[in-house]
């Protein structure tokens, strides 16, 4: 039953692994500074979220779980708040959209 939990460790890690690296490789393909905070927010949380869960399953002692949750709570807290504060940055600075970006303007609620 050990080695079981040890396999399905190592696929957890090796899953958040690959997720890590799609979103490199899509950080280099991605045209503006808006869609490449989007793939680093999202695709690099949940990818070291796995590779910490996948850290923790192999290991299996409480303390070491315990701070592996902690510090899985604290990507999942800091992450998408540094990717806003990036695109704030940007939009403030006047960082514009690539030219292959198609943007839809909601129409704006006058109530």
């Amino acid at each position: 039953m050990a080695e079981l939990w040890l396999v399905l460790a190592l696929i957890v890690a090796a899953l958040g692994c690959l997720l890590i690296l799609l979103a490199s490789v899509g950080l280099l393909r991605m045209p503006d500074v808006y869609m490449r905070m989007q793939v680093a927010s999202k695709a690099s949380t949940l990818g070291a979220a796995l590779v910490l869960g996948g850290g923790a399953m192999g290991l299996g002692d409480p303390p070491s779980v315990v701070r592996t949750v902690v510090a899985i709570v604290f990507l999942a807290i800091t992450m998408p708040v540094a990717a806003h504060l990036l695109g704030r940055a940007a939009a403030r600075t006047g960082v514009r959209f690539s030219s292959e970006t198609r943007s839809i303007e909601l129409p704006r609620d006058e109530s």
